[in-house]
């Protein structure tokens, strides 16, 4: 009797140290401390108020591992569904880092050259009226320097235009990745269901990603969350224009579907180096245009797909994502193996995504 009760006292005393130690579970940030699970959780617990955030779904990367991944909120408000690791959030314009590692594997087979003008591989009717797009190339998209806008719904007439000579300049545009779509979708010979294919094979099924697609899955749409806006209020998308207009299509720039557990299998395989040559990151994580300095004289860089700046963030490549109902932010640092990837069902999630890199270079809580 008394033998067992001392086993009782020590399994006790083992579940209450795991349960502790698991409360208080540390993450390594950014300025190398440690930072507990807790404080982390109750940040951003706070900032989701402050933001009218409903739902929120993170994970956090330390030495190429998923060392935190927590969901908050709600992926119904009206339904009280809570978020959960399933959960599957729109990326908005993290879809171009993606895209343009899936254009490198088109580079690499030989079936792509980067600096080929595009209407070599498919003239393009819609801009046909002005002869500077024949200069334009798949570099030149990939960095945003094509001249084009970044949607011609946002001009007066709604028609495509070239705003500058091609290479010129730079302005952030949806525009030349779909183009760039279009010419892979050329290439391959192929519609836009292939094209999604032609991603699982080259690079999701490489990665072991589960659950990111371009084009939307039964799956991914039983467990998509609801979009809401920056007051919290719900997003009809159906009766929503960009919804109907890109419904069923590989938009490069903005359509790719993810969750925050499958977006780090991508970025451990950035950072490791993963599928593509050495080369071929040479060529992503070249600085390409200058998009602005901050008041401390840092530059900060667009690559092909990527942004980055000067030092001390010269290994940091990041990108945010604003959907109608959708944003979401992640950054990676290349050479500490270091990331996060956060999506949340709001207009005011990218704005967070920035507070929390912010968070994580505190030099101490």
């Amino acid at each position: 009797m008394i033998k067992k009760i001392q086993n009782l006292l020590i399994f006790l005393v083992l579940v209450i140290s795991f349960t502790s130690c698991h409360s208080q579970k540390k993450i390594i940030n950014l300025a190398g401390f440690d930072v507990k699970t807790d404080s982390i959780n109750t940040f951003l617990k706070s900032r989701m108020d402050s933001l009218n955030i409903p739902g929120l779904s993170i994970a956090v990367i330390n030495d190429s591992k998923v060392v935190y991944h927590e969901t908050f909120g709600f992926a119904n408000l009206e339904k009280k569904i809570p978020i959960t690791e399933k959960t599957i959030f729109e990326g908005a314009s993290i879809s171009k880092s993606v895209f343009a590692f899936f254009v490198m594997k088109f580079v690499e087979e030989g079936k792509l050259d980067l600096d080929k003008p595009l209407f070599e591989y498919l003239p393009y009717e819609d801009i046909a009226y002005d002869d500077r797009y024949k200069k334009i190339t798949a570099r030149m998209v990939l960095s945003h320097r094509s001249g084009f806008p970044n949607w011609r719904e946002n001009e007066e007439d709604k028609k495509l235009k070239i705003k500058f000579e091609p290479d010129t300049d730079y302005e952030y545009s949806g525009e030349g990745y779909q183009y760039l779509a279009m010419v892979l979708k050329q290439i391959e010979d192929t519609d836009w269901n292939g094209l999604e294919m032609l991603f699982q094979k080259k690079v999701a099924k490489p990665l072991k990603l589960e659950h990111t697609v371009f084009i939307p899955t039964s799956y991914t749409n039983e467990h998509k969350a609801e979009p809401y806006n920056n007051q919290c209020e719900w997003i009809d998308l159906k009766n929503n224009y960009w919804y109907k207009k890109d419904k069923g299509v590989f938009v490069s720039s903005s359509s790719i579907h993810s969750e925050p557990i499958d977006f780090s299998k991508w970025m451990i395989g950035v950072m490791n180096k993963e599928i593509l040559s050495k080369e071929s990151y040479n060529e992503l994580f070249k600085h390409r245009s200058t998009i602005s300095t901050s008041s401390t004289g840092i530059n900060v860089y667009y690559t092909l797909g990527y942004i980055t700046a000067d030092k001390p963030y010269n290994s940091t490549y990041f990108h945010g994502g604003s959907n109608d109902g959708f944003t979401c932010y992640y950054l990676m640092d290349i050479s500490k193996k270091w990331g996060y990837v956060l999506f949340t069902n709001s207009e005011n999630g990218e704005r967070l995504g920035n507070e929390v890199w912010n968070y994580f270079e505190k030099k101490s809580e």
